[in-house]
């Protein structure tokens, strides 16, 4: 958010109120947030390594999801990436405060597109650019405010791709992954009793190994709160536990005998090769001495020397020109 909210109120007039809670919706860690009082202060985060370090860095109040029929004196909208799910958000927002709604993002995340599509259906009471990102802010109690000006925007908390249900902002919202398709196919039959699936997702992966019915257990690892709800709803058997926790800060009961995953590789619009690695070291450590990793990865990410350094046996089982299938065994460091 760099210093826009700062900005905004000492140099353009945004006032924030008196008294009343502030709603704040999917800040991220970092996040601009000084100015707010910090015990009216309720902050919306579903992203679990962002909800930590914000409930570490003070903020008595953070949850995943907001309380539908709660209102707030004003609401703050950190933009996600995705259009559709910023649009939800800022329509959440104007549908729940009775006052100030604030508009902050990232000219790379739409800010700019976003302003002058709010602007098309309420007045804008002021607007800041600043550090290649932009904050404006409108008022729901202002002269002729419409309530439904956003109608069109709130979208419903899921929808349904194939048969699965997923939701606006997660990974993969609007079908199957291709790279996660392909794991699915390449996967044996069998891959023991207890498995895992770091980077969950709404549940794709666990619905084909669960058709396995020698498998005990399998241990569904989400960061992504919203995602990990999906996945609940799609995977209704009782093998299935769910795990709403950072892929490299879970810890299963026992010594899994695999673990697959389709790691995230990118932080905001960067790629990121390291998460990918932490989740190569993760499945290291939570595997037992024969246990096995199954991967996969667009072509060109580096997870080679992390398999090697992790494992004692690596291979490519399956690929094409966009994506590799990756299968490791024998961790070198076993579950501690």
């Amino acid at each position: 958010m760099s210093a826009r909210l700062s900005l905004a109120i000492e140099q353009e007039g945004l006032t924030l109120p008196a008294s009343g809670p502030i709603l704040v919706l999917h800040p991220r860690a970092g996040a601009d947030l000084a100015a707010l009082p910090r015990e009216r202060t309720l902050l919306i985060q579903p992203f679990r390594p962002d909800h930590d370090f914000l409930t570490a860095s003070g903020f008595p109040n953070v949850a995943w999801m907001a309380p539908g029929a709660h209102r707030f004196a004003a609401a703050l909208v950190c933009l996600p990436r995705a259009k559709r799910q910023a649009q939800a958000l800022i329509a959440q927002a104007a549908r729940q405060t009775d006052g100030v709604v604030i508009v902050d993002g990232a000219k790379t995340d739409g800010a700019d597109s976003l302003m002058r599509e709010v602007r098309k259906r309420v007045p804008l009471d002021g607007a800041l650019s600043k550090s290649h990102g932009r904050i404006f802010w409108f008022r729901t109690d202002a002269a002729g405010f419409d309530a439904s000006a956003f109608a069109d925007w709130a979208e419903a908390d899921t929808q349904r791709v194939g048969g699965f249900v997923t939701a606006p902002g997660v990974f993969s919202a609007d079908g199957i992954d291709p790279a996660s398709e392909m794991l699915a196919q390449a996967l044996p039959r069998h891959l023991g009793a207890h498995v895992a699936d770091l980077g969950a997702g709404w549940g794709y992966l666990a619905t084909r190994l669960l058709a396995d019915d020698r498998l005990e257990s399998l241990d569904l690892i989400e960061a992504d709160r919203i995602a990990l709800t999906c996945a609940m709803e799609n995977v209704r058997d009782p093998r299935a536990r769910f795990h709403w926790v950072d892929a490299a800060l879970f810890r299963a009961a026992g010594p899994l005998d695999a673990v697959v995953t389709n790691p995230p590789f990118h932080t905001g619009r960067a790629a990121d090769p390291s998460l990918g690695q932490s989740f190569i070291q993760a499945a290291a450590r939570l595997l037992g001495p024969q246990g096995q990793l199954w991967l996969v990865a667009n072509r060109h990410l580096p997870y080679e020397a992390a398999l090697e350094a992790g494992f004692t046996e690596t291979q490519e089982v399956a690929g094409d020109g966009r994506f590799k299938v990756l299968r490791a065994a024998r961790p070198r460091r076993v579950r501690g």
